[in-house]
């Protein structure tokens, strides 16, 4: 079993959560955000590198991909797959409004890491926008590189926690704004997580058309509440019936200690999954082998 979908909570990402809490010292940031949290302190990249590793052993997965969570942190993640090169897959955070966006990226992948993360609800910017084209150029240049694409509702359990203010936009990340670029780069697997958080319908829609989008499982896909009676028998196997198992790959969106790997979010899905019948084929290809053929371990 592999894990497209690990958040590596670094060092930066926690300090970036404190600076946005009113009177704290940026000095303390990290710290501060850590305690109000009650969370454990993630320790050097390194060190966190080694603790996923133990946990992934703790529950018998075998890779998983690290998303570093905060734009500008990709080299958080790029010393944690340095640390263990055969088990992490490397993910990064970017906001294509940033003048040096495509640059970073660029050095980014070539640094190591396979996926360019993107999320428009959260940094307030359209698909269509302009900015964001350049991105998917640094990834076809670069094969073997991925563009994850967060749509629909978009929740940050440590922002709520917090009580840090929600301005996100969902209006921003509709799966249905993808086609141009999913066409326009066939090249680039996209991956939209969470079967599009919300927009369930586009997001198989978009996968109907387009041969390089690649639905994501993740987490409690609390998105169902909206849909009244809806379940996640019913969300797999109409995702099944449209898209097929190569292009739907198991995901936890585990991210903090010391919670670690949740092992409920595959359970859930496995459960759903024996319901529906399917084979063992089938859940192989869901929980191992569509993550190897999007990131073999050499390329």
């Amino acid at each position: 079993m592999n894990d497209s979908h690990c958040h590596f909570f670094s060092r930066k990402f926690f300090a970036s959560l404190g600076r946005g809490l009113a009177g704290t010292d940026p000095e303390t940031a990290e710290e501060t955000a850590l305690q109000r949290l009650g969370w454990e302190p993630p320790g050097t990249a390194e060190e966190l590198s080694d603790r996923w590793a133990g946990e992934l052993d703790r529950h018998g997965v075998g890779r998983a991909a690290l998303i570093a969570s905060v734009p500008g942190d990709a080299e958080s993640v790029a010393r944690a797959i340095r640390r263990h090169p055969g088990r992490f897959v490397g993910f990064f955070m970017v906001d294509p409004t940033a003048s040096d966006a495509a640059a970073d990226a660029a050095a980014a992948i070539d640094d190591g890491l396979r996926a360019i993360c993107l999320f428009p609800a959260l940094h307030r910017y359209a698909l269509q926008d302009r900015a964001v084209r350049p991105l998917f150029e640094v990834a076809a240049a670069r094969p073997g590189t991925a563009v994850f694409v967060h749509c629909g509702v978009l929740s940050i359990g440590a922002r709520q926690k917090l009580g840090l203010p929600n301005r996100f936009d969902p209006r921003l990340a509709n799966p249905l704004d993808l086609q141009p670029l999913a066409a326009g780069f066939p090249s680039v697997p996209i991956i939209v997580p969470h079967f599009g958080a919300g927009f369930f319908r586009e997001a198989l829609m978009i996968a109907d058309s387009c041969g390089n989008l690649v639905i994501d499982t993740s987490s409690s896909n609390a998105w169902m509440r909206y849909y009244p009676g809806l379940t996640l028998r019913a969300v797999l196997e109409q995702a099944l019936a449209v898209v097929g198992p190569e292009r739907l790959i198991f995901g936890s969106d585990s991210s903090f200690f010391p919670r670690g790997w949740v092992r409920e979010v595959y359970q859930i899905q496995t459960a759903a999954l024996d319901k529906i019948g399917v084979s063992a084929a089938v859940k192989e290809q869901m929980f191992d082998r569509n993550f190897e053929r999007l990131f073999p371990e050499t390329r």
